[in-house]
């Protein structure tokens, strides 16, 4: 709310220095204040064809017209200044405002009228061959830059139509972790559509360009929580779908403890202190309670394949997903642990697309690999005393969402549910049971006030036997399966916290690391299709 009313005062502001401005460049004082008409005859007093205006209605393309139309506003005035160019686009009514109030500032006619006329002056003399009226129109130029200014002006352009890129349009995201491995590989470069399940309009506006939410080297927060915006989201060009891969920020992300290992969420290290045992750096942030808390659009990018979408019932059977009990589709390459004993060939494990990167060592020379069943069969036909077995996983209390042993017992990653996945509009009946796989999404993710006592659930200050939801969500795994936190570590994937859709991988390292080598194979080919 604060950011609406800075918007709508901002726009008063420049309205009045329009206001202002205008008598000096013969325009009527009062057409400053109206809109639309304010806008058109400042294009017709900068050189800029009325057109212009109407771009100021699309979003993106508007700051860009917006801000050159400042600048253009100010060189009329012969403010040539670096210094004046950029408070023109940082706060124009300042500027505007204080032109007007100068007494020795006076309009020279429109700048990029005049831009062009001097320049085509300097063509004329130079292809005429009249060098000293060129040499005298290059030492007289006004509108002349140092090197070091056209250096720097083309670097902040740079990126600031990189950043507005990323945050409206397209971003870069490179794959981290194994837990899509086999279809989406670690080192694999993506670039990520924004506008495909509807742009997400920007909530945190202080923050370091081209940065996600930490700043290299410095271990710190790469932005400010306020001011912040509300959660809006334009148009989708299409819906999610089951099966999908999607990006979007991981959701018990909201307060993580930040170490060089990886980001843990609070919850999760509360659930399970053997991860302090693996990260001292840990301990030591758990010990002085040194976490952060992020607003939704910064916390940690993840990226998972859509399995269930809202108003989906789900449940894992020996490994099968069922979706509203029908047998799911499987990735092509989705991949399990499978011990493995014998004498490999490593040579022929890198050709099939095996690697340490996929070992774990289970002691006493026995290896577990994770594979898909293309792979699995392949060692199998090996022969030679090597021994293929699925390895299975076992029941890890604290492990799976919703992290109550007691009311869900015997749910594991391979046998899970049913869950039934929340749908905008949709009412269910509370109890005591399933407050526990809903309570997270009624609280945190739709900002309910949520307690239980008595044996009675409160919501807001009342009593309540049913819930209406707000908004969609989502079911997300790993085509690891055995190697993916995912929707069955921490549960629903809300529809604000959706980024985006991968669209393709632009460039590929073996196994995240350059020095391995490239792979060429997978370069410009879709993220949807491996």
């Amino acid at each position: 709310m604060s950011i609406l009313i800075f918007l709508i005062v901002s726009y008063i502001l420049l309205s009045i220095s329009l206001y202002m401005i205008f008598p000096k460049m013969g325009i009527d004082a009062v057409k400053g204040l109206i809109p639309g008409v304010n806008f058109i005859e400042w294009c017709k007093a900068v050189g800029r064809p009325t057109w212009h205006v109407a771009l100021l209605l699309f979003p993106i393309v508007n700051f860009f017209i917006f801000a050159g139309m400042c600048i253009d506003l100010v060189r009329s005035f012969k403010k040539y200044k670096f210094s004046h160019s950029a408070g023109a686009v940082i706060y124009p009514p300042a500027m505007f405002a204080w032109i007007a109030r100068d007494e020795k500032a006076s309009y020279v006619g429109p700048s990029l009228t005049m831009e062009k006329d001097y320049r085509q002056q300097l063509l004329e003399a130079k292809e005429s061959g009249n060098e000293r009226k060129y040499k005298r129109l290059l030492e007289t130029n006004p509108y002349k830059k140092s090197g070091g200014r056209e250096w720097v002006e083309s670097i902040i352009f740079a990126v600031f139509a990189a950043a507005f890129i990323r945050m409206f349009l397209i971003e870069a995201y490179v794959i981290p972790t194994p837990s899509m491995e086999g279809s989406l590989n670690v080192g694999d470069y993506l670039f990520v559509s924004k506008a495909h399940y509807g742009i997400r309009t920007p909530m945190t506006v202080a923050m370091i360009p081209l940065l996600h939410n930490r700043i290299p080297f410095f271990n710190t927060e790469s932005y400010l929580k306020k001011p912040s915006l509300p959660y809006k989201r334009l148009p989708a060009i299409e819906d999610i779908d089951r099966n999908d891969p999607i990006v979007f920020n991981w959701p018990v992300g909201d307060s993580v403890y930040v170490t060089r290992m990886r980001p843990y969420s609070v919850e999760q290290v509360m659930r399970d202190r053997h991860h302090s045992a693996g990260d001292r750096e840990l301990a030591a942030k758990m010990r002085k309670k040194d976490y952060h808390v992020r607003p939704i659009d910064k916390k940690d990018h993840y990226i998972k394949r859509c399995v269930a979408v809202a108003g989906d019932s789900l449940q894992i059977k020996n490994r099968q997903i069922f979706i509203n009990g029908q047998e799911a589709k499987n990735p092509e390459h989705m991949q399990f642990l499978y011990k493995v004993s014998g004498s490999l060939n490593r040579n022929q494990l890198e050709d099939w697309g095996i690697d340490d990167a996929d070992r774990i060592n289970l002691g006493n020379g026995v290896n577990a690999y994770y594979l898909d069943l293309g792979q699995a069969e392949k060692l199998k036909s090996l022969g030679g005393g090597v021994s293929v077995e699925f390895y299975p996983q076992g029941n890890k209390p604290g492990k799976v969402f919703p992290h109550n042993a007691k009311l869900f017992p015997g749910w594991t990653i391979d046998n899970y549910g049913p869950i039934w996945i929340p749908k905008a509009g949709e009412t269910i009946q509370l109890n005591q049971k399933n407050i526990a796989l809903y309570r997270r999404a009624i609280h945190v993710y739709e900002g309910n006030d949520v307690v239980q006592k008595g044996g009675k659930l409160i919501i807001n200050g009342e009593a309540a036997t049913e819930y209406t939801f707000k908004q969609d969500y989502f079911w997300a795994m790993g085509d690891n399966r055995h190697n993916s936190e995912d929707s069955r570590a921490w549960g629903f994937v809300p529809h604000d916290h959706i980024v985006g859709k991968p669209l393709f991988i632009w460039f590929s390292t073996k196994d995240g690391n350059i020095f391995k080598g490239i792979n060429w194979d997978r370069l410009f080919t879709s993220a949807s299709k491996h």
